[in-house]
């Protein structure tokens, strides 16, 4: 037996990989997500929403992909940046290949040329082109940065031909800084915060829910517990929710109370302020 079958769980709660289905709208995620989506409907540009580690930016932008797929006027895609070394033609030749843009040209002027004629059949066709960067505070180039706003720069009177979210810590606005222009052309910025101890609450029961609990598993102070080592912080929550479902299982315990959190927490080296 595992502690998801000890505690009526059709699947993990609290995995740290990403998965839309868990995802958590709070007040302050479905103001991101409103704004988000009002920049790239009036294609405004650059949109920059940043947020501390853990904070649920992935969650937020993998959401965002979904809705956008679901509605045929919006041709989108979302990239990952999983290091810093990247170039700059890189990047133009994966916007390029993840748009609709079969084989990129070698040289940079083919890939602008092939990208443009693709945005422009995109508009044509009476859809707008979206994309997504997730963990962009990884993108440390200055010429990466104006590759950004020379795609931003193609446009039609009245509207842009693409729209950019970069999704980041709070480290990218400094890295942003080195396109002087291409900041003067943020559109949109926003700002996640860590949950409040009511929302921290409410975003454990929402994923014990989607695993199909369907019965109480931490105390009511466990959770303020749980809150005071954690500080809101979804990805620390889902770990120490994660090891305190497994303490209690291997204690046998029908519920989580503060002494099982105040072993977890010690054990991850967690600690108030």
């Amino acid at each position: 037996m595992s502690y998801e079958n000890f505690y009526g769980l059709k699947e993990q709660a609290f995995s740290n990989a990403p998965d839309s289905r868990f995802y958590y709208e709070s007040s302050q995620h479905a103001e991101a997500m409103v704004r988000m989506l009002h920049a790239v409907d009036t294609m405004k540009g650059l949109t920059v929403v940043v947020g501390d580690i853990g904070a649920g930016k992935t969650l937020l932008a993998r959401k965002a992909l979904e809705k956008l797929e679901q509605d045929s006027q919006y041709e989108a895609t979302l990239l990952v940046i999983v290091h810093s070394e990247i170039s700059a033609e890189w990047m133009l030749k994966k916007i390029a290949h993840q748009l609709g843009v079969e084989t990129p040209g070698e040289t940079k002027g083919q890939v602008i040329s092939q990208l443009y004629e693709r945005l422009m059949k995109i508009y044509e066709e009476g859809r707008k082109a979206v994309v997504l960067i997730d963990e962009a505070n990884m993108l440390q180039k200055k010429e990466i940065f104006e590759e950004f706003r020379g795609l931003l720069n193609l446009e039609v009177p009245g509207r842009k031909l693409i729209s950019i979210v970069l999704l980041g810590l709070p480290e990218l606005e400094t890295y942003l800084g080195l396109d002087p222009p291409l900041l003067q052309r943020v559109a949109m910025k926003f700002f996640i915060k860590s949950l409040t101890r009511e929302t921290s609450e409410q975003y454990i029961k929402h994923r014990l829910s989607v695993a199909g609990c369907e019965k109480p598993v931490f105390t009511s102070s466990a959770y303020q517990r749980i809150f005071d080592y954690t500080k809101g912080i979804p990805r620390l929550i889902n770990t120490t929710c994660d090891n305190a479902m497994l303490e209690g299982y291997l204690l046998k315990r029908e519920e989580i109370d503060t002494d099982i959190i105040e072993q977890v927490v010690k054990d991850l080296g967690l600690k108030k302020d």
